[in-house]
């Protein structure tokens, strides 16, 4: 691409293009991309980038791989989408059962959708149609911890953190949902029983009112990058058994691998009712999510000639579905618990040099995320084009400078990107 063709797409886009969390009258800067491979984007003005960020949490196999390219060619030379009301495709009929076959035993009910808010505008959908046509129509509302985060979509924004999420000029706008605290941070630290008792006084105050309790099994994400003991879940796990209300999990950013176990469920020894999957479902090439459910709700549903009130119309796209079909085959060849156990020591060792510097209170890693935390929030406007100096793609928010890099990333490209978050914090704070 030459200068001129440069220059104007980059004109039309910053006329043109709203992007997402951006001011169209203030943007911050974007950077044209002309091809990606690997861990590396391919920018229009001759410069490549290591993307730490795996395009939020989703390219888990690095860009351009045969394996995935290979699955769409087939696919589009036969159909590329039929409606999914009445018909149905071999891609989506297996993408169903590596699903099913892969994730917690109970989980047999597969529902795509479009996105991963959608994926959760399902999940809701679903407990509160469960519990009324099981005789509960006031069962109605969701309990979920703060700091968390679901979506950007209306209901998925309702059970998002309602003060520090991002979602806060839509509150009145919003149902209005119940929230406890946030789990109490550390992988390893003992259950603190003042926060499991709250949680029990709020289920036995509204458990009449709640269809779910909504959470990020392990890591709380874009709420904060938020760690925590698994065994909570447990804990959790068991009160809603007691007051009859459903466990949701949202793996859209843990699921397939993240946290070093295949799902975040993995490090509990229970399994949710409703569990809402997206991002790294396709390899980050198409847009997919699903929604599963086990027997119980499916099936509670179905009853008495009920149908599930929900149908995007690109739901089960069979090029988004062969996407993840190829996805999947190249997760299960993985041995997941080395390969991102490898991909923490690296972390580890890159980012701990970070712990010198005075604005950095905290130093964090789980599986293939690792994190940095300042004492105040960073000026985006000002860092990213720091960071792409430095020939890395880091995307910080608040006081957070994270790597989430794609699974196939390098030792030294690892080191490449700790580099750069020393060197911009220390150069520029």
């Amino acid at each position: 691409m030459n200068q001129e063709e440069h220059q104007h797409l980059t004109k039309l886009d910053k006329q043109l293009l709203w992007h997402p969390y951006t001011s169209m009258s203030h943007p911050t800067p974007h950077y044209l991309v002309e091809s990606a491979s690997g861990c590396e984007f391919h920018l229009a003005d001759g410069r490549s980038l290591i993307d730490g960020m795996s395009s939020w949490w989703s390219v888990i196999h690095g860009y351009n791989h045969p394996t995935i390219n290979q699955a769409l060619h087939q696919q589009v030379d036969l159909f590329s989408h039929v409606m999914f009301g009445g018909l149905t495709h071999k891609p989506a009929i297996e993408l169903g059962q590596k699903l099913v076959a892969m994730t917690p035993e109970s989980l047999t009910r597969v529902f795509f959708s479009d996105s991963g808010s959608v994926s959760v505008e399902v999940a809701l959908k679903m407990a509160i149609q469960y519990w009324h046509t099981q005789g509960h129509p006031n069962k109605q509302h969701f309990a979920t911890p703060r700091s968390g985060y679901h979506g950007d979509t209306f209901a998925a924004m309702s059970v998002c953190d309602p003060v520090n999420g991002m979602h806060s000029m839509f509150n009145q706008a919003l149902t209005p949902q119940c929230f406890v605290s946030p789990p109490p941070t550390g992988i390893d630290t003992p259950l603190d029983k003042k926060y499991l008792h709250e949680i029990r006084e709020l289920f036995a105050e509204q458990h009449e009112h709640l269809a779910g309790f909504i959470i990020e099994p392990v890591v709380q994400n874009a709420g904060g990058m938020r760690f925590y003991n698994p065994a909570y879940l447990d804990e959790i796990r068991a009160l809603c058994d007691e007051f009859n209300i459903l466990l949701i999990f949202d793996e859209i950013a843990t699921g397939f691998g993240r946290t070093g176990k295949l799902f975040a469920t993995e490090h509990t020894n229970i399994e949710p009712d409703i569990m809402c999957l997206g991002k790294a479902l396709t390899g980050g090439y198409i847009t997919l999510a699903a929604t599963l459910t086990n027997d119980k709700v499916a099936l509670g549903i179905s009853d008495q000639d009920g149908v599930f009130m929900h149908g995007p119309t690109f739901m089960g796209n069979a090029l988004a579905c062969a996407a993840a079909n190829a996805s999947l085959d190249l997760v299960n060849s993985y041995d997941i618990e080395d390969k991102i156990g490898q991909i923490q020591v690296w972390l580890e060792s890159a980012l701990s040099p970070c712990l010198d510097l005075e604005m950095v209170t905290d130093v964090r890693c789980l599986g293939a995320i690792g994190v940095v935390e300042l004492s105040h929030p960073v000026d985006l406007h000002k860092i990213q084009p720091l960071f792409v100096e430095q020939g890395v793609w880091v995307r910080p928010f608040g006081k957070l400078i994270y790597l989430m890099p794609p699974y196939v990333i390098s030792q030294e490209q690892i080191t490449k990107l700790g580099h750069a978050i020393h060197t911009v914090i220390q150069q520029h704070f």
